[in-house]
């Protein structure tokens, strides 16, 4: 510990290439390239970049948002896949820690989408894999809620690096189990939200969570949050004026960097697409802790205890290994079956 990482990281404020993963992962490696060039070890990409965000499930009803949806789910994407894969390519390639929102197919159903972030370490190794735990209001349209099992923090060249997106960042029990796992750099990756409620301010909204986590953990935190282009805007508007009104809502999207104090390091960008960069030291992370430890001398687990189930959940349990098929079998594993009195290799 006497020598705590210091690195420039990088957050990434754009739109995707709507519903299109080949051609948005396209534009995260060009924007990968342009933020290592520029010195940054760790980029942060948006929630939910690839490829978009379902904005119809704020515009739409149900009905009208269901072939939205089957468009969503056939322009997303496997993990593993090929577009993982590139991803890790790119990161290795440029030596950046890399975090990224995805839609991530689920590989049981097809009714099944996560909003999944990927974390992929310097030398393209995929870390982690955390699906939003409860998908905000209207989201529950589109995606399934994820477990416990990723809510885990990675040791990175950069330092212990935790994740979450959006509304989770307002979740304290999430926060604070990434916290107690030692996060020092945490990524917040958020979608423009100018879908939200007349009073509600998505900019400030991001910066005051932002700032919460920061200052309640000592730590800094790297918020990426995406834009809409026209081209999104013409797809899910159409001729409709209300909704092409709304989705020009400014204070939309607010990107940056936020140190240990809580304060920003470094201006952060609203609205506008760009990338934001800041120099960080973890240093600066030690003697804010001596005042507010909340993982450590600050806290009472005499009397609070967080118990977090890590346990992957699936469709079913076994309790033995389910039987192969037959044809998938040698006769000497499944004596021969009977049919009308004649086995079956007789018939």
């Amino acid at each position: 510990m006497e020598n705590l990482p210091r690195f420039t990281a990088a957050a990434v404020q754009t739109a995707p290439v709507y519903l299109d993963a080949p051609a948005t992962v396209d534009k995260a490696i060009a924007l990968i390239r342009e933020a290592s060039a520029n010195g940054a070890e760790l980029v942060v990409f948006p929630e939910s970049f690839v490829p978009g965000y379902p904005y119809w499930n704020w515009t739409m009803n149900p009905v009208q948002g269901s072939p939205w949806f089957e468009r969503l789910y056939r322009s997303s994407i496997d993990v593993p896949g090929p577009h993982v894969d590139a991803l890790r390519a790119a990161a290795r390639q440029y030596g950046v820690v890399l975090v990224i929102g995805v839609n991530e197919r689920g590989p049981h159903s097809l009714g099944v989408l996560y909003n999944t972030l990927l974390t992929i370490g310097a030398d393209g190794e995929l870390l982690g894999v955390h699906r939003k735990l409860v998908p905000t209001w209207a989201e529950k349209l589109t995606w399934t809620g994820g477990d416990g099992s990723s809510l885990k923090v990675h040791p990175t060249p950069i330092g212990p690096l935790g994740a979450l997106a959006c509304g989770e960042n307002t979740n304290t029990l999430a926060r604070f189990t990434l916290l107690a796992q030692g996060e020092l750099v945490h990524a917040s990756c958020y979608i423009a939200l100018p879908v939200a409620p007349a009073d509600y301010d998505m900019a400030d909204a991001i910066a005051v969570r932002t700032a919460a986590h920061s200052f309640e953990g000592k730590v800094f935190s790297v918020v990426a949050c995406s834009t809409i282009s026209p081209e999104m805007v013409d797809a899910i508007a159409g001729d409709d004026e209300d909704v092409r009104s709304m989705l020009a809502r400014p204070r939309s999207a607010l990107s940056g960097i936020f140190g240990p104090d809580g304060r920003p390091v470094t201006e952060p960008l609203i609205d506008d697409d760009g990338i934001v960069y800041a120099d960080i030291d973890l240093a600066k992370c030690i003697q804010p802790k001596q005042m507010h430890d909340i993982v450590g001398h600050y806290n009472r687990f005499d009397i609070f205890q967080l118990h977090v189930d890590n346990r992957p959940r699936t469709p079913v349990t076994f309790s033995t290994e389910p039987t192969p098929p037959y044809e998938h079998t040698s006769a000497a594993t499944h004596p021969a079956t009977e049919i009308n009195g004649t086995t079956k290799e007789e018939a």
